[in-house]
């Protein structure tokens, strides 16, 4: 849903002022690749908390507690 949003706005927006539409498609690519290292750096962390998670409610799991 968010993708076909996504894509509606930018017809809208080739409609209204194709100039920048163009530069919006031709700048994309790059921001990708500029907040690449973010996201590998949130799942990073995202893996990390979960372990220390896992770790810390390992004695209540193993004492028979299901959790949620």
């Amino acid at each position: 849903m968010t993708t076909l949003l996504v894509f509606v706005g930018w017809c809208l927006l080739l409609v209204l002022a194709w100039p920048i539409a163009l530069l919006a498609l031709v700048l994309m690519p790059l921001v990708w690749l500029l907040v690449l290292p973010f996201r590998l750096i949130g799942i990073t962390f995202e893996a990390l908390f979960a372990l220390l998670r896992a770790v810390l409610m390992l004695p209540a799991r193993v004492l028979g507690h299901r959790g949620r």
